[in-house]
């Protein structure tokens, strides 16, 4: 039995997913176009940090400096805490308007293995919202050059500011206020577009951390665009890229795909995300094309509004409408 879905039970994905619809070959090309000006940037970056060496090589001497390295989850945490304490300084007043409740998030360390995940605050504001980060071992080493990406897009500007509003918006209806989750391309777009907008604010002073956000979920999410398109599709692998050129995608293919662009997960690790994206047709690209309608929302309001343009208000205005698919939320931006 095929693993893959085809064109049409994939563009039902789509719809669940991202509440759109999509050329789903002019998807997957942009997908390697927007890969490959992610890996141009990577190779600049690093570049930067170790001119000369080979990114791997840049790689694994970040992994292995003393200055990119915390020993313990107690001390991780109170570092993860002061980068979102500072994040939310740097924009509360100046791009955002910071409801008061929100103005902390709680970081912490759960005490069994769950990922790295935001909780959004209680609605009756009894637990603040909280960003949970699993450290494997509690008492070694903890690599830091990759977290503060991860921090911006969990805590703030991405999913604290995104869900917090949501939570206490009163024009929305509890439904509305609950149902983030059912639109990842909204939520995880503007998770992505948080990362991104920390980069365009200066907010990546440290080359390593720079790196660290292009190297890590910006690369990981364009690779998915690829892979999830063109394993349901059986799309052939176009020339110039490096990769099984002329052949058609497989999930063979897709884990040694997945395997050098996700960074140094263990096989098991590589093997469930394949089987994820083969289970759930669509998810995987809600990053990176919630991301893209975000932008574009921003760029048109910016051609709109020419120098009467302003950023806190743009966002005022996006996190005001609550979770709703990309048609809707493109149709909404575009009101004056």
């Amino acid at each position: 039995e095929r693993d893959a879905l085809g064109a049409d039970r994939y563009r039902l994905g789509v719809r669940d997913f991202l509440g759109t619809e999509l050329d789903l070959e002019e998807t997957y090309a942009w997908g390697w176009e927007e890969l490959a000006r992610i890996r141009a940037e990577i190779a600049d970056e690093a570049a930067r940090i170790l001119p000369g060496e080979p990114l791997p090589a840049v790689l694994a001497a970040l992994d292995a400096d003393p200055a990119y390295r915390i020993t313990g989850a107690e001390s991780f945490r109170k570092w993860i805490q002061e980068l979102a304490d500072r994040a939310i300084a740097d924009l509360d007043g100046v791009h955002f308007d910071i409801p008061e409740p929100l103005r902390r998030i709680d970081c912490r360390i759960p005490p069994v293995e769950s990922g790295i995940y935001y909780l959004a605050p209680a609605e009756d504001l009894s637990r603040p919202g909280t960003v949970w980060w699993t450290v494997e071992d509690p008492s070694g080493d903890i690599v830091t050059w990759t977290v503060p990406s991860t921090m911006f897009h969990e805590g703030a500007p991405g999913h604290h500011l995104q869900l917090g509003v949501t939570t206490l918006n009163p024009v929305l209806n509890r439904f509305q206020r609950v149902s983030s989750e059912l639109h990842p391309g909204h939520s995880e777009g503007w998770g992505l577009y948080a990362e991104r907008l920390m980069d365009e604010l200066g907010h990546y002073r440290d080359p390593a951390h720079r790196l660290g956000m292009l190297a890590g979920g910006q690369q990981l999410r364009a690779a998915r665009v690829i892979l999830d398109i063109g394993m349901h599709l059986e799309l052939k692998i176009p020339a110039g890229t490096g990769f099984h050129e002329g052949e058609r995608w497989t999930p063979e293919l897709g884990f040694e795909f997945l395997r050098a662009h996700k960074g140094p997960d263990p096989d098991s690790v590589v093997a469930f995300e394949i089987d994820r994206y083969l289970g759930r047709p669509g998810q995987a690209i809600a990053y990176k094309l919630g991301e893209k309608i975000w932008l574009e929302a921003r760029e048109a309001a910016r051609r709109r509004d020419g120098a009467a343009f302003d950023l806190k208000e743009f966002h005022r205005r996006a996190l005001d409408l609550g979770p709703m698919g990309l048609d809707l939320l493109r149709t909404e931006m575009a009101r004056s």
